[in-house]
């Protein structure tokens, strides 16, 4: 955000969720983020999902090996 020069109050108003819940996502603090949430988000800041978060396993999963990861499911 800080790059394109936008506040909390502006993202807050342009997505049209809480500046509470805006933080709690910032400080990753949310235990979950609806999906169109984060498209209005990315849409607010010109930007993809991944540039605002990454994937990190949980301690003791190891990760499938596959070339496909929904294959699984």
């Amino acid at each position: 955000m800080r790059d394109r020069r936008m506040s909390l109050n502006e993202l807050s108003a342009k997505v049209g969720i809480t500046l509470s819940n805006l933080s709690i996502i910032k400080n990753q603090k949310a235990k979950a983020l609806r999906l169109d949430t984060l498209a209005s988000i990315c849409h607010a800041l010109h930007c993809q999902p991944a540039d605002l978060m990454v994937y990190v396993p949980e301690e003791g999963i190891e990760p499938t090996k596959s070339d496909n990861p929904l294959e699984s499911l």
